[in-house]
């Protein structure tokens, strides 16, 4: 991945640091008027319906319960904002997407959701786009990333459940989604490895958050 520099062992403290803080629930925004104020940076987590969103924030936060997840897709229907005490950052858990069993006038009202946030959130620093590991980039994606790059905000991609797949295999889907990732202008060029439930990739994470926060700041 050219022109990222390694993660340092300063920055991998600090993630730890910042994410052993008390992280609480702040809103559920069911549709843009009922936005918090954007006020803090804030980053975003988006995936599709059952790509494991919810349980790799609570793995980020060292929460078992903060973010509500569930193994019904569709579950998570609002923008939930989660902070700290002292009102830093925001993160934000956006509603899974490309539920295909989910009524169409649901999803419509979805997508105008995620537009008008995507497209009218200042303080948005980054959004982590979450892909099974399994599975890699699929049709929702696309368009997910498709309307990340319309809306010209930086996203980077999560592969999750790396556990779940054979080394082999997860190099492979590894390099078909970095390839895949470089014909989008505004996706960030490294990628992320997760697993929520062995921890893997997790201060890797923390880290990026802290460098993001960093370079903005």
């Amino acid at each position: 991945m050219s022109g990222v520099a390694p993660l340092t062992a300063e920055e991998i403290e600090a993630g730890r640091r910042l994410f052993t803080l008390a992280w609480t629930f702040a809103r559920g925004s069911p549709d843009l008027n009922h936005l918090p104020p954007d006020d803090r940076p804030e980053i975003a987590f988006a995936g599709r319906s059952n790509v494991g969103k919810s349980t790799l924030i609570n793995a980020l936060v060292g929460q078992t319960h903060l973010a509500r997840a569930s193994n019904t897709p569709g579950r998570t229907q609002e923008l939930n904002f989660f902070t700290l005490p002292d009102e830093r950052l925001f993160i934000v858990d956006m509603p899974g997407y490309g539920y295909a069993e989910a009524p169409k006038g649901k999803v419509a009202a979805w997508n105008r959701v995620l537009r008008g946030y995507l497209s009218g959130r200042r303080t948005l620093l980054r959004v982590f786009v979450l892909i099974d590991a399994r599975h890699g980039i699929k049709e929702a994606d696309a368009g997910i990333l498709k309307l990340l790059d319309t809306a010209a905000v930086s996203y980077q991609a999560v592969l999750t459940k790396g556990d779940k797949i054979s080394r082999t295999a997860l190099e492979k889907v590894t390099a078909e989604t970095r390839a895949e990732l470089s014909k989008h202008p505004a996706a960030y060029p490294e990628i992320l490895v997760t697993s929520a439930e062995k921890g893997m990739g997790i201060e890797e994470l923390r880290a990026s958050i802290v460098r993001l926060l960093d370079t903005h700041s």
